[in-house]
């Protein structure tokens, strides 16, 4: 499979990044963002934009791709919801517009997270913008479109987040994430996990559009077992 990552140098997109790099299953990985990944591979290929919300000049580039894992966002501390909902919203709505038009069989894919309200009336700010973003993705005409919502992410082979924040959580976390991932697995995932999850849907699909991080863990370990036939 041939797939686009928006979101590449965030978290969980460099996880998912380094799952498709690794992965036999995908042959071309197209890192779209206002900034370089810093990586070379040869399954890599990068399209750097200043506006993340205008494809008309770079459609070509676009075509022939097979699925779009959109990972790209903010943390919404201290953001106002107006800014917020450009890059959770505005952002993934332009992408998937431009993408949908010039491949109509691709699977869409959108890192959403748990606790998300797609009713849109929540109070909490991120939750009800999250899930305006998740109800304009459904509704567009891809093959099939997931909504991925993860819990507590740990980061897995070096990889670390660009928020000052959450490192500083995960470095205090770290030792703990045993104890809670024995207490609740369900609530705990890894990059790794993500990004194999992601690919596993492109390629048999999932029973349903919203995964939690229950059902991400579950994914992946069917990818797990797959690959360890």
């Amino acid at each position: 499979m041939n797939v686009i990552l928006f979101g590449a140098t965030g978290m969980i997109g460099q996880g998912v990044l380094r799952e498709c790099l690794i992965s036999p299953d995908v042959e071309r990985v197209l890192a779209v963002g206002r900034s370089g990944t810093g990586q070379t591979h040869e399954k890599l290929r990068e399209l750097q934009l200043s506006d993340m919300m205008s494809y008309a000049s770079v459609l070509g580039h676009l075509q022939g791709y097979d699925a779009c894992f959109f990972c790209l966002g903010i943390t919404s501390a201290g953001v106002s919801e107006a800014d917020y909902r450009r890059v959770t919203v505005d952002m993934a709505v332009a992408a998937g517009r431009a993408l949908v038009g010039m491949n109509p069989d691709m699977t869409f894919v959108f890192v959403s997270g748990a606790g998300t309200d797609s009713t849109m009336t929540s109070r909490t700010m991120w939750q009800r913008v999250k899930g305006e973003a998740e109800n304009a993705i459904l509704a567009m005409p891809f093959k099939a479109k997931y909504c991925f919502r993860p819990a507590i992410v740990r980061p897995m082979h070096g990889i670390t987040s660009r928020t000052p924040s959450y490192r500083l959580f995960y470095r205090l976390a770290s030792p703990l994430f045993p104890v809670v991932t024995a207490l609740a697995p369900d609530r705990v995932g890894t990059t790794e996990r993500i990004g194999r999850a992601m690919i596993e849907v492109v390629k048999h699909g999932a029973p349903k559009a919203i995964l939690e991080q229950r059902d991400i863990n579950a994914i992946a370990a069917i990818a797990d077992d797959a690959m360890a036939r």
